[in-house]
């Protein structure tokens, strides 16, 4: 796996202050996509033991509320692959902390169903996800008001509670708009 960038002191991606991978590697390619060039799967650097390790380290810090994996798309099967180790590691290291995930595929109807982007691992990788953000970006549906979602159609859904009652519970941050700038959000 390559990523694009890694954000240290995100507040733009997920509640809080947070550290942001933004993986190479989507199939999506979403009209009016922010981010196009990480579409390449070999765009970037190379994800390492070490990349992964600094990641790690970036969360031993009380202001840090977690980690977001963005991309590209984190969801592509040989991404989640590669970041499974890492969520595992997150949330043994740091239980307190969210972990955010942005994906262009649907929690119910791609994820776990049978599709392209469910694989024999992605269950236990949702397992360790907080938040999903899903649904691919639709220029058309676009609406800079909405918090941590850029078009109307994604849902922010609380992966855990969803696994647990087996369908999709959206979080209360779902409905949650802009206020204009960031100190009134």
């Amino acid at each position: 796996m390559h990523y694009g960038n890694i954000k240290y002191y995100d507040i733009a991606n997920g509640e809080g202050v947070r550290t942001s991978l933004f993986v190479s590697g989507c199939t999506h390619h979403c009209k009016g996509c922010f981010n196009p060039e990480t579409w390449d799967f070999a765009y970037g650097k190379p994800y390492t033991q070490e990349v992964e390790d600094e990641i790690i380290k970036s969360l031993d810090n009380d202001f840090i509320n977690g980690l977001t994996l963005l991309g590209g798309e984190p969801m592509e099967p040989a991404n989640q692959k590669t970041l499974l180790p890492l969520v595992k590691r997150v949330k043994e290291l740091y239980p307190n902390k969210n972990i955010w995930c942005y994906s262009g595929y649907l929690l119910d109807s791609e994820l776990l169903s049978p599709s392209r982007a469910c694989a024999p691992w992605t269950r236990e990788f949702l397992s360790c996800i907080d938040i999903l953000v899903d649904g691919e970006f639709k220029e058309e549906l676009k609406d800079i008001t909405l918090r941590f979602k850029g078009s109307s159609n994604q849902r922010v859904i609380d992966v855990q509670k969803s696994l647990k009652e087996g369908k999709v519970i959206l979080s209360p941050l779902n409905e949650k708009k802009n206020k204009g700038n960031i100190y009134n959000n």
